[in-house]
């Protein structure tokens, strides 16, 4: 996987794998221990290895992150993709551990990796256990010196990169994003793409490659971060066995030194291609991450790109001359950039939205940020800082970032920096940074006297963190078990006239942070005929103001409130997912109450809800992915139009919203909002009787006219079929192939379907990752999958794959072949032993996620289940024999009933 876009560099004297630690084993190293910075304490072992232990019992859960010091920004001429080509590789496996998918799907990993500019890492996240977390850590210490990096693989995997490549040419924003990039940049490597240049990837050398591993994959160049619940000294001792044989390297590391010129006039670059809308982006170079100003940078761009008070959004956006505006600031190891953008909708001209974009960004020292649009945009950073360090599964894989700035703790100093930012810090980087001349867009304009940016610099991280303290040592959290058993145990469930039914699973969190969800049930299948877009619009309008707040003073409210809350949903069901803490979640609900009770429904959001919602259909009429999901969901279409279970096609979509009036949404709120028929769950640090109390004030005594009635779905036969589609000038085709299947969630052959599933289509063990990706390089993503329906007995099986338009005809096959042979010959007692295992293991990673947690609580509420449901079904699973999941196969996957879709530019292919 690759993030963004990025490169790679130099490669040394080669070392044959064979040769590593071939000398008798050095005797393990002392951890030593370093420093201790709120709850994060850094240990090294002689060898150079920096260790980052941040223990949380708050979630039963383990994540484990290796980051290398190494990316795009390392590669020499001809190595372009290299380091991402690497990364690929390493999951390829050693002699010790051949099979690293299949052991990461059977231990219930959830692992990847990524590569940028300045570092490539490796993570996985799952239930805690120490027999797991001690083989990934050896694992990590195996791959780090005994990696295959061999030929065969190479040849094998080159084909799914190059799908990789062609799946983001597929996409008209991350093109003209590396467009851009390689414009600003004339001599630095982050102007060139991670995933590389098509003819460095398909011809390097395996040589470089393996003495590019030898150089950068060594313990002087990495940090080992593992959050969440584990043993310290368990992990230290293992750690000192595994990583402290390691020999430290003796070569010296090369010294990178390009750095970037001023800009010194307008730049511009023009992307044409078919599909997609108008996009446009205005890019200027700041300082590294690590500088003092980046603080600045960050709440520039959001008092000036966030809705609804941001100066973007209120210039373009509400004025009707783009869809929705951005930005994005890149804190890098060396000098980065900061790119803000504006999305349009079909029709509106791109010359105006540029002029009003550019004189917006550049125009600020004649209208500078006021001290309210600077605290609004610090409060909002500083929430969501807040948020993503509750959770022990982030942070380590955020503290990745910092460490290729140059040292961990800018984590903590970057947030102190924006608490002291002030309204002249950001108005000073913005009249040094948003100039003319220091400006890459689609477009050249002379100057007779150019303005120059500040001349680009290297930071002293060391003299940066001299007088750095952080703050008090954050607070163990509760150790929870997510078992079935003890969820039930621990939930209370009670009811709220007129039928509000409630599930809180009050536990300790980092932070006191609470997660919860709110569903209300709307309707019947009569009364809903011609509404689904209305419902729909309404959804996005519940935010947007209520009878005593205004659009801008409910989004302060909810960053007072250290809150986010979300909806979702559509014409028979409303869902807010709401994230916040135990002091402010009875707040929070009676916000959300306010919210969905007495929404103001204003004209303009509407209109703005209008125009970004068919700028996001225009852009998908010519994707692979959306032609066959469209072609698959018009096939076999049985419903009327305005029925609420017809597929709307985009041309349907796209009429029925240019209908939707305010006197509609207004008369559908009348009708249907109601909480009749209402589930609300929480999970997390919490005071019942406070919550308890905010649910009947917000809620209590309101109904609906128009009471709920379940729209029934019952199976529909459907003809197999395979379809066509061309969607030109697309270098990554889809497949999609669907079944529909009479069976439902906990029906008796549930259990078997789902391992034989599992053992067919998903995870790193699955017949077609193996054949379509691993053995013959078709594709960078293939799988199956089932939708389980919990009432009508019709569920859905699907596949997909993505890969190049010339090799459809291979996939096709390949699938075919696999398809017919699970039919054939069935599946071994080894295949459904990994299944089951790997199943058992994903649904105990799933249980320790708050959101998944709080949304299946509500859920139960709503289908009479408890979680013995799910202890009943994991017992099931964990008997299924290979005969039972064979049989289950062939009595519901009908390979001669399928329905196929397959989208690319095929023409001469």
């Amino acid at each position: 996987m690759r993030l963004k876009a990025s490169y790679v560099l130099i490669s040394l004297a080669l070392l044959s794998p064979s040769l590593v630690l071939a000398a008798p084993a050095p005797a393990p190293q002392t951890l030593a221990a370093v420093r201790s910075v709120e709850g994060i304490t850094e240990y090294r072992l002689p060898n150079g290895l920096q260790v980052l232990l941040v223990p949380d019992d708050s979630k039963p859960t383990t994540t484990v992150n290796l980051t290398y010091r190494v990316g795009s920004r390392h590669e020499n001429y001809g190595e372009t993709g290299m380091a991402h080509l690497l990364e690929h590789l390493l999951f390829k496996g050693t002699p010790k551990n051949p099979r690293v998918w299949g052991e990461f799907t059977q231990r219930g990993l959830r692992a990847n990796g990524s590569t940028w500019v300045d570092r490539t890492n490796y993570f996985a996240s799952f239930n805690a256990n120490d027999e797991n977390l001690r083989w990934f850590l050896s694992w990590h210490a195996d791959a780090m010196v005994n990696s295959f990096i061999a030929k065969k693989d190479l040849d094998t995997e080159m084909t799914v990169v190059r799908n990789e490549m062609e799946m983001g040419e597929n996409s008209p924003d991350g093109v003209l994003f590396e467009k851009t990039l390689a414009t600003m940049y004339q001599w630095h490597n982050y102007g060139k793409s991670t995933i590389g240049a098509r003819a460095d990837v398909e011809n390097v050398d395996i040589a470089r490659l393996q003495a590019f591993y030898r150089t950068y994959y060594q313990p002087d160049n990495a940090t080992l971060i593992v959050t969440g619940k584990f043993d310290p000294a368990k992990v230290m001792a293992w750690i000192r066995a595994d990583f402290g044989r390691i020999p430290a390297p003796k070569r010296a590391l090369p010294r990178l030194y390009t750095m970037e010129a001023v800009q010194d006039g307008e730049r511009s670059v023009t992307l044409r291609r078919q599909g997609g809308v108008p996009l446009l982006f205005a890019a200027y170079h700041i300082p590294p991450g690590a500088h003092p100003d980046f603080a600045a940078i960050e709440v520039l761009g959001r008092a000036l790109s966030e809705a609804p008070a941001g100066r973007l959004h209120k210039q373009l956006v509400e004025k009707s001359q783009a869809a929705s505006v951005f930005s994005f600031a890149a804190g890098l190891a060396d000098p980065g950039f900061m790119i803000y953008g504006a999305q349009l909708a079909p029709g509106q001209s791109p010359d105006a939205a540029r002029d009003s974009l550019l004189s917006t960004l550049e125009g600020l020292a004649q209208q500078p940020l006021s001290d309210e649009e600077v605290e609004r945009a610090k409060a909002r950073w500083l929430k969501d800082w807040e948020l993503r360090f509750s959770n022990p599964e982030t942070v380590g894989v955020a503290l990745s970032e910092v460490v290729a700035l140059g040292d961990w703790r800018l984590f903590f100093l970057q947030r102190d920096r924006v608490k002291a930012v002030t309204t002249a810090d950001v108005n000073r980087v913005a009249l040094e940074r948003l100039l003319p001349a220091n400006r890459t867009l689609a477009q050249y304009i002379p100057t007779d006297k150019p303005q120059r940016a500040p001349k680009p610099e290297a930071v002293d991280v060391a003299a940066q963190l001299k007088d750095f303290k952080g703050v008090a040592q954050i607070a163990k959290a509760e150790v929870f078990e997510a078992s079935p058993a003890n969820i039930d145990a621990r939930t209370r469930r009670f009811e709220l006239a007129p039928g509000l039914k409630v599930a809180l699973l009050p536990k300790g969190t980092r932070g006191d942070v609470v997660t919860a969800s709110l569903t209300l049930r709307l309707g019947d299948a009569d009364s809903l005929k011609g509404q689904e877009a209305v419902a729909e619009v309404l959804t996005q309008m519940l935010d947007k103001g209520t009878a005593n707040l205004t659009r801008q003073q409910v989004q302060d409210r909810l960053t007072a409130l250290k809150a986010e809350v979300q909806w979702g949903g559509g014409a028979t069901e409303w869902v807010a997912q709401i994230t916040t803490t135990r002091e402010h979640l009875p707040a929070v609900i009676e916000l959300v109450g306010q919210m969905v009770r007495q929404p103001s429904l204003p004209a303009e959001a509407l209109d703005e809800i209008r125009r970004q919602t068919l700028s996001a259909i225009e852009a998908q009429r010519k994707e692979p992915e959306a032609l066959v999901a469209e072609a698959l969901g018009q096939h076999g279409n049985t419903y009327p139009r305005g029925d609420v279970r017809h597929f709307r096609n985009f041309d349907q979509a796209t009429e029925d919203l240019k209908a939707v009036t305010l006197d509609q949404l207004k008369a559908f709120h009348r009708q249907f909002a109601g909480a009749g028929r209402a589930q609300f769950a929480a999970v997390g640090a919490m005071d019942e009787a406070a919550v308890q109390t905010a649910l009947r004030k917000a809620f209590e005594g309101w109904g609906a006219p128009t009471a709920y009635k379940r729209v029934e779905r019952p199976l529909v036969a459907v003809a197999p079929q395979r379809f066509q589609i061309e969607a030109p000038d697309k270098q990554n085709a889809t497949l999609l192939a669907q079944l529909a299947l009479p069976i439902r969630e906990l029906d008796a052959d549930h259990a078997a379907l789902l391992v034989a599933n599992f053992a067919f289509g998903s995870g790193g063990s699955s017949r077609l990752w193996k054949r379509i990706r691993e053995a013959e390089g078709l594709s960078y993503d293939v799988r199956s999958g089932i939708r389980w329906a919990a009432q009508d007995a019709n569920s859905l099986w699907q596949a997909s794959a993505i890969f190049a338009p010339q090799n459809r005809a291979k996939v096709e096959a390949a699938f075919a072949e696999e398809l017919a042979r699970a039919s054939k010959d069935g599946f071994t007692t080894a295949e459904v032993e990994a299944a089951r295992q790997g199943l058992l293991n994903y649904r105990r990673l799933s249980r320790a996620q708050d959101p998944v947690l709080a949304g299946t609580l509500s859920s139960n509420e709503y289908l009479g289940r408890t979680f013995a449901a799910s202890q009943t079904l994991e017992a099931q699973i964990g008997a299924v024999t290979a005969e039972q999941a064979t049989a289950a196969w062939r009595k519901y996957i009908k390979p001669q009933s399928l329905v196929l879709a397959v989208s690319g530019d095929f023409k001469g292919k």
